[in-house]
């Protein structure tokens, strides 16, 4: 009877401990499925980072493309608009932007004005051609500054000659009183570039200008390197002006005098009447800055 007691104690405690055993086998199957998921969730949320960097990454690079290309497409309008400014002036490059094409336009009181280098191929015979290039390029880019500064209108030059024109944006004594005053300092700039040069025993140009103020015709002509240009016998009479003046001289029409005769700010040499190609007699006047 005790050996079978004994017996059946050890049998239960063999049990109870293969019952322990496998709760701890559980357990630790539990603890090891628990670590394998929170690995798996760990890995997931790395890779749901890195796919949520990659996509915020690929949106960040877009959105750059898409701000260079627009302000490289900006700098491409900004940069013909400025080329357009440069041909042809504002109100007509806006006129040309929005229709694909521009009507012509009448001027009642625009100021012509006209400069030309005195014995220009004597001049250019002594330079080379760099040299004269050079030279020519310098006189404009500040005959430029100067059309700027008065609000006056670069038309064209022609060879040496420099072609600019007041009034086409607002007619008005002001504007003829700009074209004047461009003038006097595009003479005195002629004038202290020569007195630099020589004194360096470089050659240098002289140079006549003249002005006439009267209406005009304005229009866009071309397709293909199109041109802005001015029509009528004011530009004629503004030739001629130039033509018949004198070195270090603004050589302007009775026209123009007589819109400026009450100003103060000139003093004007009465030249009486010269006769003029194609015109007969014109009266015509020298103008000073007092």
């Amino acid at each position: 009877m005790l050996s079978d007691s004994i017996s059946n104690a050890n049998n239960k405690n063999v049990v109870a401990q293969y019952e322990m055993e496998k709760i701890d086998e559980e357990v630790q199957l539990q603890i090891a499925l628990s670590k394998e998921r929170r690995k798996s969730n760990q890995r997931n949320l790395i890779i749901l980072g890195i796919f949520f960097l990659m996509i915020t990454l690929g949106f960040y690079s877009r959105l750059r493309y898409i701000r260079k290309s627009r302000a490289k497409m900006q700098a491409e309008r900004d940069r013909s608009e400025s080329l357009l400014l440069n041909i042809l002036p504002y109100e007509v490059a806006q006129e040309l932007k929005r229709n694909g094409k521009t009507v012509a336009k009448d001027f009642q009181k625009v100021s012509i004005l006209f400069t030309d280098f005195k014995e220009f191929t004597n001049a250019a015979e002594q330079m080379d051609a760099q040299q004269l290039v050079s030279e020519v390029n310098t006189c404009f880019e500040a005959f430029d500054e100067i059309t700027d500064k008065y609000q006056i209108e670069k038309i064209k030059t022609i060879g040496d000659a420099y072609m600019a024109a007041g009034g086409l944006q607002t007619s008005s004594q002001e504007s003829v009183k700009r074209t004047v005053l461009a003038a006097l300092e595009m003479q005195e700039f002629i004038f202290n570039r020569k007195k630099k040069l020589n004194s360096a025993g470089k050659e240098a140009f002289e140079m006549r200008v003249g002005i006439h103020t009267g209406p005009v015709v304005a229009g866009v002509v071309g397709v293909k390197k199109f041109q802005y240009d001015l029509w009528g016998d004011t530009v004629n009479i503004a030739a001629r002006m130039e033509s018949n003046s004198d070195v270090n001289q603004v050589n302007i029409s009775q026209n123009t005098f007589q819109l400026l005769q009450e100003n103060a700010d000139f003093t004007f040499e009465n030249r009486g009447q010269i006769e003029v190609k194609g015109k007969g007699k014109m009266e015509m006047y020298f103008v000073q800055k007092n």
